[in-house]
């Protein structure tokens, strides 16, 4: 099915009240189910949800349903960590948005929007975002997975599965996730360094470059100071 984004009135005091009401709601809903969420805390879904205040505008956007879903987006996070990545957090997500928006001033358009947005975050299903909400959601996230921060997140991911720095003794294309082996490099070689060339908008592909280009340099050079070469 092809979502498609209603156009949002902002001529009244009122819509934009209403606006900040449910996004503030939708903040502090979110907020509790990020807790325990790790690497995907709540800092990083502010994080998202400035780029997508960035990116969003410039692509044409419609900022309520991004916004919303940009808060929601890692609600199943916590579920899937829980899960040792059994379940997919952008499904259970989903499914979590459709009750929590079910009872908010949102018309119908907007909510299946914010749950597709939602559900076609992730690499994952084959799904692909449809609206430009979704697609600008999608690089947003992605986003803060490359560059300086993404690198950071690498390394807090992999402490917290307990994994090494670095072992030059193993395939990392081999390594099984969520395992002592699963470190910063090995994310950086089998997700990190393929996410530039999955951009969906004009905006996320050149944030991205820049955001490569840091990650790239830096792997090389953690190589090289590992073997003592730097």
């Amino acid at each position: 099915m092809t979502y498609q984004a209603s156009s949002m009135s902002v001529a009244s005091t009122n819509i934009k009240t209403g606006t900040a009401k449910i996004l503030d709601d939708l903040r502090s809903i979110a907020r509790q189910y990020m807790a325990s969420a790790g690497s995907h805390d709540w800092q990083h879904t502010l994080r998202v949800y400035r780029l997508c205040e960035r990116i969003g505008p410039a692509e044409g956007a419609d900022m309520l349903v991004l916004r919303a879903a940009a808060l929601l987006h890692d609600i199943g996070r916590g579920v899937q960590d829980k899960s040792q990545g059994k379940v997919c957090h952008a499904r259970k997500g989903a499914e979590l948005a459709v009750r929590l928006l079910a009872d908010l001033p949102i018309d119908k358009a907007r909510r299946d929007n914010i749950v597709h947005c939602i559900r076609t975050h992730r690499f994952r299903d084959g799904l692909v975002p449809q609206t430009i909400e979704a697609k600008v959601l999608f690089d947003a996230d992605k986003l803060d997975a490359i560059g300086a921060v993404g690198v950071a997140r690498a390394y807090l991911f992999a402490g917290e599965q307990g994994a090494c720095l670095h072992n030059p003794d193993v395939d990392v294309r081999k390594v099984a996730p969520y395992s002592a082996d699963d470190t910063g490099y090995r994310e950086y070689v089998v997700k990190l360094a393929r996410i530039r060339d999955r951009m969906l908008t004009d905006s996320g592909r050149r944030l991205a470059a820049g955001r490569h280009a840091f990650m790239k340099a830096f792997f090389k050079r953690f190589l090289m100071e590992y073997r003592g070469e730097k």
